[in-house]
């Protein structure tokens, strides 16, 4: 048989394109008919492991990748939500979530895509209620993955008359390693297991593969998927890069144990097969499903042992921010308002000790461009938002409690505080926005410049710190202090700004540094004015400015 070279590339690639264009759209859909909250599925229900295999299921479901869920995992680790153990639990939950793609193409429907298709982009392009168009995207990525299919299974299709194909299948068969080499760099390539298995279903469905064959391209498949949140991990915290290297591990024990066990795996596959009469596709669906559940079930006892490996593998002490509230008892509310109002000061001053860190890893950001510290300060300003809200909810059950007089002034002055302290982590996240715009755009900031930036970095730490104090201590006397550090910063901001216009003038700074450099004084300057309402709550009054 003559073969077409230029039509098996282009069926197969345009098939691959609209395979995952199909994967991508029907995700998207399945995500926005769910409210889109999966971070919050993710932070909600990871309390223990087994939460966590479900809600990593869950996730995959909605997402249609296991390494979309896997990235999300690591990105919550990084960002502080989630711990390492929690993270175990829902990569474990993806490999089992993204089996569901497998059998989703075992129906077998590919005669219908286009009609399918059809009633998608009806459903996108002539209605106007959101959820009919979320539902349209899901089903128009539906037709579109088993089009692609389709297509794809055209181009493959002359592959079983060609002589190196039909050898190379027989090398798999005879050495599963060079199968599992193959799933890995394929799975790799295409950033894509779903795409990875659904060819091998086609190519198993059309008899150019034989079982033996297929199953180590399976499993090297499973190998080749965690490439993506290793990526994704490059530079993240040390927790992140745990939690990817444990996905590598996961999967890699998996495939190790089930190589040992190839000949009785696949006795069992060929068996279910005849069992359930199954096709083609589905046998393969079910090989990548009972691989997944099996490892999950295998290795779920030993998450504590798979913590303790990578923490050996990947050693350093990550910065651990706490999100979750510790000293919030709700019990305290009704039955005795005062120690609640104590329990909600305690965790607003546990809050502040974060404000000022944050700002300390954003300076610290400034002078070595490391990215770990904008990691951090990001990090510390999504706990500061967690907590505030968590706070302010306490806080406002509270004022149904009954309080005296003195009490609900403090009830007031601590709300108020919370919402300054949450400000605060708000400007230094800015600050660190305009150090990372400063960097990507090779604006060069003069020595000069960035003395007076240390400068106003240390009286501004110092003055959150002072107030900070002034709360915990309900002392007077550090509250005037925190009032003359706030007018010192005033006047160091007034002086720099000046010597700026001076360097401008001078040729010696330049106008996009200048906009970097003022903005950064700018939010320094609204710290202090935070700094300065939580003295102000100390002290009950508000201090004339002219207080030195």
């Amino acid at each position: 048989m003559e073969l077409d070279i230029q039509n098996i590339i282009f069926e197969f690639l345009g098939g691959l394109g609209i395979f995952l264009l199909g994967i991508k759209y029907m995700g998207e859909g399945l995500q926005k008919a769910a409210g889109d909250r999966l971070k919050d599925i993710l932070d909600k229900f990871t309390s223990n492991p087994f939460m966590g295999v479900l809600a990593g299921i869950v996730v995959t479901v909605l997402l249609q990748t296991s390494s979309g869920t896997t990235v999300l995992a690591v990105g919550l680790v990084n960002a502080g939500f989630m711990t390492l153990r929690q993270s175990i639990g829902v990569i474990m939950g993806a490999n089992v979530g993204t089996t569901i793609t497998a059998f989703i193409i075992g129906i077998k429907i590919e005669e219908y895509a286009l009609p399918i298709l059809a009633v998608g982009a009806l459903m996108l392009f002539f209605f106007k209620n959101q959820k009919i168009t979320n539902y349209g995207l899901m089903i128009f990525g539906f037709g579109a993955l088993f089009y692609g299919l389709k297509l794809m299974g055209s181009g493959l299709y002359p592959l079983r008359y060609l002589e190196a194909f039909h050898e190379l299948t027989v090398d798999m068969s005879s050495n599963p390693i060079l199968g599992v080499i193959i799933g890995v760099v394929f799975t790799f390539i295409v950033q894509s297991s779903s795409a990875t298995i659904g060819i091998l279903q086609n190519l198993y469905g059309q008899g150019a593969m034989d079982l033996a064959a297929t199953l180590p391209v399976l499993f090297g498949n499973n190998i080749g998927t965690t490439i993506t949140a290793i990526i994704a991990s490059i530079g993240a915290s040390i927790a992140a890069r745990r939690a990817a290297v444990t996905h590598v591990i996961f999967n890699l024990i998996g495939a190790v144990i089930i190589l040992l066990l190839l000949g009785p795996y696949q006795l069992l596959i060929s068996n279910i097969q005849q069992a359930l009469g199954l096709n083609a596709e589905m046998t393969i669906a079910f090989a990548h499903g009972i691989f997944n559940i099996a490892n999950l079930v295998l290795l779920f006892p030993f998450i504590g042992l798979l913590a303790f490996l990578v923490t050996k593998l990947i050693p350093g002490e990550d910065s651990v921010i706490e999100f979750k509230a510790t000293h919030l008892d709700p019990i305290f509310i009704q039955q005795t308002p005062t120690v609640a109002l104590e329990q909600a000061k305690e965790e607003i001053i546990r809050m502040g000790e974060y404000a000022y860190r944050g700002l300390e890893e954003s300076a610290r950001f400034l002078n070595n461009h490391q990215a770990k510290h904008a990691d951090h300060a990001f990090q510390i300003e999504n706990a500061l938002n967690k907590l505030d809200r968590e706070i302010t909810e306490y806080l406002v059950q509270l004022s149904g409690a009954q309080l005296s007089d003195v009490e609900s002034e403090k009830h007031t002055a601590l709300i108020d505080s919370v919402r300054d302290i949450e400000r605060i982590g708000d400007h230094f996240e800015n600050v660190v926005e305009l150090i990372q715009f400063k960097i990507s755009n090779k604006i060069v900031i003069t020595d000069e410049a960035k003395e007076d930036l240390n400068a106003m970095f240390e009286l501004t730490n110092r003055t959150v710190k002072q107030a900070i104090e002034a709360l915990n201590d309900d002392d007077r006397i550090k509250g005037l202090e925190v009032v003359k550090l706030e007018n010192q910063i005033d006047r160091m901001e007034k002086n720099f700004r000046k010597k700026h216009i001076i360097r401008l003038n001078e040729g010696t700074c330049s106008g996009s540094s200048g906009i970097v450099y003022v903005d950064i004084l700018s939010n320094l300057e609204r710290i202090g004015d935070h700094a300065l309402n939580i003295a102000e709550m100390v002290l009950g009054e508000k201090i004339p400015e002219v207080v030195h």
